[in-house]
């Protein structure tokens, strides 16, 4: 045996949603949950342990099958396949690994499954294990999602505001979309509906957040199940500093582009000139919406380093680009956190999913908020109304961004009026955020309460 192999206090498997948004929180907290003395195993799908490189750092690595080996969910052709065959067969390939794990000398007493897996918790529970929900999503969000799936709140959504216990009032452009146009994806609102179907026997339900960013609705949902906030769950060197070597997250399904390059010319600009442009790896804009955004960007006379994916690059004007070059780069993938942490970067143009959203909290970017879909609306009212650190680009009647209102709140949060203001909040909650993690801060102490409890069991 190898030595300090069995000096772990309990053994935790962490099994997330098989996607990068979804997988690098959960190992994040996995790390955490190693820094405090227990064995930790991430659970994968066989394809996304073949075909990605995954870097665990203290956290060990299984592959279980999800029933789309070769191809993972390109296999199944739709979310809804794919939701059927990772219920049809993952359960099973989950309770062959628990075995193993045992019958190697590593017997599992918890699993940490994410929330959009409730079939993990009845695997859990027929091993006699702990089971602990792990919500990626924000408990604003999850609250919406819980009152649609009791039946509180009706969708789709016909009402121009929504007033639910411990959120403010929500118009529907906040509301998560799926619920807003129930038939936008159906297999996504299932998902995400049926993370309540049995959460009741949960023995901890987890949350990537802090205390003071959800205050009330933290207090709401204490009342209703063991949950604490045990986030943000980004690398430590962002934050207290105190895991060696987690200086990166673990896992990129995207390869970055030429990072040496970009960062280099980001070290040259002047602190807080640069506009960073992200929508994530999964928006799809129209060709009028790129060139308007791309006209907004170039009339706000701003350095920018905008990420495009290639499959998006073509519907940038040839012509308007060149003309951009002397302002700006544009790559199709970058390290976000890396490019949000340089002191470079003074606003983040973003489509508003909670984990570049945590990000600019953590690191105290100003946000130009421009959602699209899922959870996204609902960060949006927070991030402007209640964080109070960014703007929400306004569409037209035909859903586009104009050149114009790109323009407009670029110059609002940079040096506008309320751009001072929006700098403080921002501030405020760069160090909250690092409160929260640092030891004794509220994330910590949730984390230790966690893990005290799987020691007396």
């Amino acid at each position: 045996m190898v030595k300090g192999e069995r000096d772990y206090r309990a053994h935790v498997l962490v099994l997330p949603y098989p996607a990068q948004g979804h997988i690098n929180p959960t190992l994040q907290f996995a790390k955490r949950l190693v820094s405090k003395g227990l064995k930790a195993t991430l659970v994968t799908t066989i394809f996304i342990s073949k075909t990605i490189e995954i870097e665990p750092g203290p956290v060990g690595v299984e592959p279980i099958s999800d029933g789309c080996d070769e191809a993972g969910y390109a296999e199944a052709g739709s979310v809804e396949a794919y939701l059927e065959r990772l219920e049809a067969v993952s359960p099973r390939t989950l309770a062959e690994l628990i075995d193993k794990q045992a019958q190697s000398g590593h017997p599992v007493s918890c699993l940490v499954y994410d929330s959009f897996l409730p079939w993990a918790l009845d695997v859990a529970k027929g091993l006699g294990l702990t089971g602990a929900s792990f919500f990626t999503q924000t408990c604003s969000v999850s609250a919406v999602h819980y009152h649609v799936y009791h039946g509180n709140l009706k969708v789709p959504v016909d009402v121009t505001k929504v007033t639910l216990p411990a959120l403010p009032a929500l118009g529907i452009s906040d509301v998560p979309s799926f619920f807003s146009d129930a038939r936008s994806c159906t297999g996504y609102m299932k998902l995400l509906l049926n993370q309540f179907s049995n959460l009741e026997n949960a023995d901890w339900v987890l949350f990537n957040t802090l205390d003071k960013l959800e205050e009330q609705m933290v207090k709401w949902m204490e009342e209703r199940w063991r949950m604490i906030t045990v986030g943000p769950t980004l690398p430590s060197v962002y934050l207290d500093k105190r895991l060696g070597g987690d200086e990166n997250y673990s896992i990129n399904l995207y390869k970055p582009d030429n990072a040496a390059a970009y960062m280099k010319w980001l070290d040259v600009k002047p602190t807080g000139s640069v506009v960073y442009v992200s929508f994530g790896s999964m928006a799809e804009l129209s060709e009028e919406r790129m060139e308007e955004l791309a006209w907004g960007i170039k009339r706000s006379n701003k350095y920018f380093l905008w990420v495009v994916r290639e499959t998006e690059k073509k519907k940038l004007p040839a012509k308007l680009i060149e003309d951009m070059k002397d302002k700006g780069i544009i790559v199709t993938w970058s390290k976000q956190i890396e490019v949000l942490a340089h002191e470079a970067v003074g606003c983040f143009v973003s489509h508003c999913g909670w984990n570049s959203t945590m990000e600019a909290l953590c690191l105290g970017v100003p946000m130009v908020c421009m959602p699209q879909w899922t959870d996204q609306p609902t960060n949006a009212k927070f991030v402007v109304d209640i964080w109070g650190v960014g703007v929400r680009l306004k569409v037209d009647d035909k859903g586009i961004v104009r050149r114009e209102e790109m323009e407009s709140c670029i110059r609002e949060v940079m040096e506008g009026e309320r751009s001072e203001e929006i700098k403080r909040n921002a501030k405020k909650w760069k160090e909250l955020s690092k409160e929260a993690m640092d030891e004794g801060g509220s994330s910590d102490k949730n984390i230790d309460e966690f893990v005290a409890s799987l020691l007396k069991t």
